[in-house]
């Protein structure tokens, strides 16, 4: 094992320990706007988030169609609704012809 005295010294480094700075007190500041909560002082809710809430809800429920139509059991259910779509509107024609032939027989 190499005798350890026999290794270079590693280098200097100068350094300075710098206080932490005082807390100052909270900087001054301009008075903040109010937050827009969408309520009025009152407690009712503005247009503004009575829009916002329904278009929010109309997109994910729009989103939510869109995902089930892409599942397997979302177009399986899409195939069973025009199936009978067909049957009903056969149906329908069977009822309109048999109210068009004459009942003297």
């Amino acid at each position: 094992m190499p005798d350890e005295s026999a290794q270079e010294p590693e280098a200097i480094i100068d350094a300075v320990v710098e206080p932490d700075p005082a807390p100052s007190a909270s900087p001054a500041t301009a008075p903040a706007e109010p937050v827009d909560t969408g309520y009025t002082a009152g407690g009712v809710p503005t247009f503004d988030s009575v829009r916002e809430k329904i278009e929010t809800r109309y997109g994910t429920a729009i989103g939510a169609a869109e995902l089930d139509a892409e599942t397997p059991e979302g177009r399986s259910v899409e195939e069973q609704y025009e199936a009978r779509q067909r049957a009903a509107a056969d149906r329908l024609a069977q009822i309109r012809e048999s109210m068009r032939k004459p009942e003297s027989q």
